[in-house]
C-alpha cells in the first residue's frame, strides 16, 4: 500500500515538472497567438482607430463581399496559389529525392561536408537571401553574364512577369530543401533493414527496393508532411516575396500577403486587411483538416 502510494506521488511529481516545462511555450501561444484573436472583429466593422473596436460601426460581411468586388482580387488569389502550390509541390519532391541520395552516399565525411553546405540557407533570413537572389539575377550580374557567353541577350528577370514566379519557387526550394530532409532521412532510418535483406535476397535490384521498401516505408511520412503544409496554400512566403518583388511585377507576383500589409496597414484599410487574413486563415484550416483526413485513410497516419 506504502508502495502503491509512494509510486503515486512520483507520478502526480513528475506530470507537474512536465506541465511546468510546457508553461512558457503555453503562455507565449496564449498572449501572442490567442489574445490577438479578439481583433477578428475588426473584420465585421469598419474600424476606426480613434474610436477603437468597441466604438467603431458594425457593417456584417461588408468587408467580404467588398473583398471579392476588388478588380484584383482574383489575380491576386491566382498568384497565391500557383506560387504556393508549386513550393508545396517541389518542396515535397526535391527533400525526398536529396533524402535518397544522401542515404546512398557510403563515405562518412562527403556525406556531413554535403548536410552542412546544404543545411546553411535555411538559417539565414530573406533579407540577406533576397540580396543574393537579385543580384544574381542582376541585368549585369553572374546569370546574365554566363547567358551572354552563348549568345543570349541579357534578361532582366526581377522585373519580368515570365521569370518572377519561378525565381521565387526555385529560389524557396534552394533554401529550404536541406533542412527539410532531415525529417525524411531520420524516416529512413526507421525502415526494417530485414526488409532490405529479403528483398536482396530475392534477387531484388537497388531500384526495386528504392521502389517496393523505401518508398512504401517513408510513405506515412510524406503523407503527414504534405498534409502540414498543405494549410500554407495561401500562404505563398510573405518574407521572401516583399523583399524582392516591385510594382513592375504586380501581375504575377503580387499575393495575399503582400497585398494586405499595402491596403491594411499602409492604406490604413484595417477591417479589410484583417477580413482577408481571417478568410485565409479559415480556408488553411480547412484544407489541413481535408489532408489530414486524407492521410488518416490512405496513409493510416494523422496528424490530430
Amino acid at each position: 500500500m506504502q508502495l502503491a502510494r509512494t509510486q503515486n506521488k512520483q507520478h502526480k511529481d513528475s506530470q507537474l515538472m512536465y506541465h511546468l516545462m510546457m508553461l512558457p511555450g503555453m503562455l507565449f501561444l496564449l498572449v501572442f497567438s490567442f489574445v490577438p484573436m479578439a481583433g477578428i472583429v475588426m473584420a465585421f466593422q469598419n474600424y476606426i482607430p480613434a474610436k477603437g473596436i468597441l466604438g467603431s460601426d458594425w457593417v456584417g460581411l461588408a468587408n467580404f463581399k467588398y473583398m471579392f468586388q476588388i478588380p484584383d482580387s482574383m489575380q491576386i488569389l491566382a498568384n497565391t496559389v500557383i506560387i504556393a502550390g508549386w513550393k508545396i509541390v517541389f518542396n515535397t519532391i526535391v527533400p525526398v529525392v536529396f533524402a535518397l541520395l544522401l542515404n546512398e552516399i557510403r563515405v562518412n565525411w562527403a556525406k556531413r561536408t554535403i548536410q552542412t553546405v546544404v543545411y546553411l540557407p535555411n538559417f539565414l533570413s530573406w533579407v540577406v537571401l533576397a540580396t543574393v537572389v537579385i543580384n544574381l539575377f542582376d541585368y549585369h550580374g553572374p546569370v546574365n553574364t554566363f547567358l551572354q557567353t552563348f549568345g543570349v541577350k541579357p534578361i532582366l528577370f526581377m522585373g519580368s512577369n515570365d521569370w518572377f514566379r519561378s525565381i521565387m519557387i526555385g529560389s524557396d526550394v534552394w533554401k529550404g530543401f536541406g533542412y527539410g530532409s532531415i525529417i525524411y532521412l531520420a524516416a529512413l532510418t526507421g525502415i526494417d533493414p530485414g526488409l532490405y535483406e529479403a528483398a536482396e535476397m530475392d534477387g531484388a535490384s537497388r531500384w526495386s527496393q528504392l521502389l517496393h521498401v523505401t518508398l512504401p516505408g517513408m510513405l506515412p511520412t510524406i503523407m503527414m508532411m504534405t498534409a502540414l503544409n498543405l494549410s500554407n496554400i495561401l500562404n505563398a512566403g510573405f518574407d521572401q516575396i516583399f523583399n524582392m518583388y516591385n510594382p513592375i511585377v504586380y501581375q504575377t507576383g503580387d499575393i495575399i500577403d503582400t497585398y494586405v500589409y499595402r491596403v491594411g496597414l499602409l492604406g490604413q484599410q484595417y477591417s479589410l486587411g484583417t477580413a482577408i487574413g481571417l478568410l485565409k486563415s479559415l480556408v488553411g484550416a480547412t484544407l489541413m483538416i481535408s489532408a489530414n483526413e486524407a492521410s488518416k485513410k490512405f496513409a493510416n497516419m494523422q496528424i490530430f
